[in-house]
């Protein structure tokens, strides 16, 4: 599975992406407005844009599912699921999307039910319970082959008492998955963490949440099925100025490059293209190893079992997921029983696809 993003259609146009690859493909975003209805980033390339997608997909036989909201578009989730009347309208025009494009199913990236996430959302008490009547009536509007997703934090939805619920069953009785969005637990900084642990190996993490084993351990307690759990992870890295030698809880020779990055995050791709890391010729169990380059050097945080850049010249620490530690988090799902692994974002991976074939090896699906 991958996510799609709308603003990567320019350069990295349908067309290219090799869908014998993936069985999901998730089109990001559309966005919930104040009067329950979805407007685009930009109206004028996204329908376009969805449709090239589904298209392109269904020529492989690949399924295309909408995500709906994102980081900066859950303004308006909670005014549209609040009430009876709000949810039948949004539903409605929901549907009348997902029956437009002819799609597979549809994402609901709400970030987050009953707490703040960008800073500018509308935040209910009532969240989580209006979130799972509006899914149960989605569920009701949706034709039966359509999937019904939702990316989530590594707990669980947010209850009235402003703490994760404990008891989260009746949300898998709707949900065909749920995607922990196990990325950007820490961002670029001075003291810099890794984006995306897969454990707190070193039991001292001021995040001890913020990794894929304890959201897996989450979600189970509270009732839902690990075999409707799938692990995000991410295809870009944080940039930090920073001259940390480990990672926050680091461990370096000259350089020469200085990365540029958007927002100070930056793609795999582009570590490469930019000269930060280089594909060697050595191999391991989950495919090509990646080394430190232009002043770079690689090393490895095994208390989250990540790799990071480091470069004292350039006064640079980058985080990031490569083959290896993303083969890993593969490996951990299929040995947990979870329903597989999704990439943010199918751009961030090189033409090769190196960072998807490593997660499926992981899954046992190639070797």
């Amino acid at each position: 599975m991958g996510y799609y993003p709308d603003w990567v259609g320019t350069t990295f146009p349908p067309a290219k992406v090799d869908f014998t690859r993936f069985d999901w493909i998730d089109f990001a975003f559309a966005i919930p407005t104040s009067d329950c209805n979805l407007t685009w980033d930009d109206p004028s390339v996204a329908p376009g844009l969805l449709a090239s997608l589904v298209a392109a997909a269904h020529s492989k036989q690949k399924k295309v599912k909408l995500s709906i909201g994102g980081w900066t578009g859950s303004q308006h989730f909670s005014s549209s699921v609040n009430n009876t009347m709000a949810r039948k309208k949004f539903v409605k025009n929901i549907l009348a999307v997902y029956n437009q494009f002819h799609l597979d199913g549809i994402d609901i990236d709400w970030e987050y039910p009953g707490h703040q996430g960008e800073g500018n959302n509308e935040v209910n008490p009532n969240d989580s319970a209006n979130f799972l009547a509006f899914l149960q009536l989605l569920r009701g509007a949706l034709p039966p082959p359509a999937a019904i997703t939702a990316a989530t934090l590594n707990t669980p939805f947010f209850g009235a008492n402003g703490k994760p619920l404990k008891d989260v069953s009746n949300f898998a009785k709707v949900l065909d998955w749920i995607l922990l969005m196990n990325y950007d637990v820490w961002g670029s900084s001075a003291n810099p963490g890794p984006n995306a642990p897969l454990y707190d190996g070193c039991h001292n993490s001021s995040q001890p949440d913020g990794n894929a084993v304890a959201g897996y351990e989450a979600w189970t307690a509270a009732g839902f099925p690990a075999s409707k759990l799938v692990l995000g992870v991410p295809a870009y890295a944080y940039i930090s100025q920073s001259t940390a030698t480990r990672l926050r809880t680091r461990r370096s020779p000259p350089g020469t490059v200085r990365l540029v990055g958007d927002g100070d995050q930056i793609q795999f791709r582009n570590l490469i293209k930019q000269g930060a890391l280089v594909r060697s010729p050595a191999r391991d169990n989950f495919g090509p190893i990646f080394s430190g380059a232009g002043g770079f050097t690689r090393y490895w945080d095994k208390c989250s079992s990540t790799p990071f850049l480091q470069s004292p010249s350039a006064s640079q620490v980058v985080t990031y997921d490569d083959v290896q530690s993303l083969g890993m988090k593969a490996a951990w799902t299929k040995e947990v029983g979870m329903l597989g692994v999704n990439i943010f974002d199918v751009h961030g991976d090189l033409d090769s696809w190196d960072l998807t074939d490593s997660v499926r090896r992981g899954l046992g699906l190639i070797r």
